[in-house]
């Protein structure tokens, strides 16, 4: 695993998406994951030592080459095992005034209950305006869902959920 705060190690992107969170969005698939859900359609980003490793810089360049974008988002893999260097990207899309959406296999709870021993991994999920969080459960898959794959996953306001100090489920998703 790699987690440095000027790269980060990914399986690619997708320079516009509009199924990967609300508006027009870059897409950061990070590379591995502990989760190995059953029913992954990510499996190739499980492996840690896979994908190639990628300066946030150009990752940045890439986010600024399309005026368009209404955001980011940070997809996997797991996000959360790389958390200096996406702190670094989410600390520069912020001030491009854009939006940052994160999928995560780990559960707010789980992430909060991370952070104690994690501050970047704190810090990060502070900039993150939706998380999706929860494993894929095959059994529970619903293709009606809004950015999600299955029913026990969540759409999390993050801001909301840190003023409460527990999930608050996002509107409209």
């Amino acid at each position: 695993m790699i987690d440095r705060e000027e790269s980060i190690r990914i399986a690619g992107v997708v320079r516009e998406s509009i199924v990967d969170g609300p508006g027009i969005r870059f897409v950061i698939f990070c590379q591995g994951c502990p989760h190995h859900c059953q029913g992954c359609h990510n499996k190739v980003t499980h492996d840690f030592d896979g994908g190639y490793i990628c300066e946030t810089d150009k990752i940045l360049q890439a986010i600024d080459d399309n005026p368009l974008l209404d955001g980011v988002t940070f997809s996997g893999g797991e996000p959360a095992c790389q958390p200096r260097g996406f702190l670094t990207l989410a600390k520069a899309i912020k001030k491009r005034n854009l939006h940052i959406m994160m999928y995560s296999g780990y559960t707010f709870e789980e992430l909060q209950a991370m952070t104690e021993d994690n501050e970047a991994l704190g810090e990060l999920l502070d900039y993150v305006d939706l998380l999706v969080d929860g494993r894929y459960e095959s059994i529970e898959r619903d293709l009606t869902l809004s950015f999600r794959g299955s029913r026990n996953q969540r759409v999390i306001d993050m801001k909301e959920a840190w003023k409460r100090g527990e999930a608050a489920l996002a509107e409209n998703f």
